[in-house]
């Protein structure tokens, strides 16, 4: 036991006549590290962009309300009529009536009846 936590620290096994399997079993396991340091980035850096487009699409659709209420304040007819008032026109006095316009009928139409 003495011996064997002795040649691991020296690194015996690197060096004697086997060696070559070690070496290959390290250059695998330092190519696996490098492969998930790299999955690891990619996955963070998904979702630091994730983060970022939910706080942008809050962001957007508050706006949205926003202009929306905005529109419809606009729209109202007590404020239209004040905008009315302003430019000298006023709402007529007098309500609208509906115009029906009868329509002729075809010669086709005609024989038919």
């Amino acid at each position: 036991m003495k011996y064997g936590i002795y040649n691991i620290l020296k690194a015996k096994f690197l060096v004697n006549e086997d060696a070559v399997k070690n070496w290959k079993f390290i250059l695998f396991l330092i190519g696996l590290a490098i492969i998930m340091i790299a999955n690891t980035h990619s996955y963070e850096k998904k979702i630091f962009r994730i983060a970022a487009l939910t706080a942008e699409v809050k962001e957007l659709r508050s706006e949205f309300v926003d202009r929306r209420s905005e529109l419809m304040k606009i729209k109202m007819e007590s404020t239209i009529a004040d905008q009315m008032v302003l430019k000298e026109i006023f709402p007529s006095s007098v309500p609208p009536k509906k115009i029906k316009v009868a329509r002729e009928k075809t010669t086709w139409e005609k024989i038919w009846q």
